[in-house]
């Protein structure tokens, strides 16, 4: 199946609420090797201004990749995942993502580009806060599907 370039436009609701919790904040701050205090005590994150854990600038990827699940898993959007290759990234934070966030993002698919049996699809994810819409963030993806070889 090729990729159904009908789905650019598209928008899907709103995902259901996403919990950012403390110990997913210092696991990924761990992961990625960042010693700011403000992703581990919450005495230094307080200290700093935030009302609890404050996640690191790429956490917002954590919410957008569920939102985007469901264009990937869509099956009449024609992406076999076994042939992505993530491209490119971009973050706009309005504020910042802390523990203790009930998050929801929707997914716009802004375009899908056909080239020479490369597909690039780039999608758009409006985190915001569950209980009234504030903007959080917004993560601004390109995903480079490979086609078949014949």
């Amino acid at each position: 199946m090729t990729i159904n370039t009908d789905y650019a436009g598209r928008e899907y609701p709103a995902t259901a609420p996403y919990s950012v919790g403390r110990e997913a904040l210092r696991e990924l701050a761990a992961t990625l090797g960042s010693l700011h205090p403000a992703h581990h005590d919450l005495v230094a994150a307080r200290g700093a201004g935030y009302p609890d854990l404050v996640a690191p600038p790429t956490y917002a990827v954590v919410l957008a990749q569920r939102a985007e699940a469901q264009l990937v898993q869509d099956e009449a959007a024609g992406i076999d995942f076994s042939r992505v290759v993530h491209a490119e990234e971009r973050f706009t934070h309005h504020r910042p993502i802390v523990a203790g966030d009930e998050l929801v993002t929707v997914l716009h698919v802004d375009s899908i580009v056909e080239r020479r049996g490369l597909a690039m699809v780039t999608t758009r994810c409006e985190i915001s806060a569950a209980d009234g819409g504030e903007p959080v963030a917004t993560v601004v993806s390109t995903l480079a599907v490979r086609g078949e070889v014949a």
